[in-house]
């Protein structure tokens, strides 16, 4: 899923600019062949999952949360979200190797 970044966008006052804004992102992100969901205009799906801030789910295709990530952005895991895509569809996660944390330097927390 290899992208160029998000567009900048305004905050949609519309279903259909919410969809556009959808659009927008997933072609720039080259989010396919992923299907993306868009919230109605009262957030309700951001209400019923805790959304705020920003977390990344995964829902399985027994409609259950296969990955409930960390609040972002800072929290978000990207590898472990991509570990629970590929479980959902039986495959292996990939070998990575261990990446340091830019919080920590030489073993020792930021202040």
């Amino acid at each position: 899923m290899g992208g160029k970044g998000a567009p900048l966008v305004e905050e949609p006052l519309s279903i259909e600019e919410r969809r556009e804004v959808a659009r927008a992102c997933s072609g720039a992100l080259d989010m396919s062949p992923l299907s993306m969901l868009i919230d109605d205009m009262k957030d309700t799906a951001c209400k019923a999952y805790a959304a705020w801030p920003d977390r990344l789910y995964l829902v399985g295709v027994d409609g259950l949360v296969a990955f409930a990530g960390a609040r972002g952005p800072r929290g978000f895991q990207p590898d472990a979200l991509e570990d629970a895509i590929r479980a959902e569809l039986g495959l292996p996660p990939l070998p990575r190797k261990p990446v340091e944390d830019p919080e920590r330097e030489g073993g020792r927390e930021r202040r």
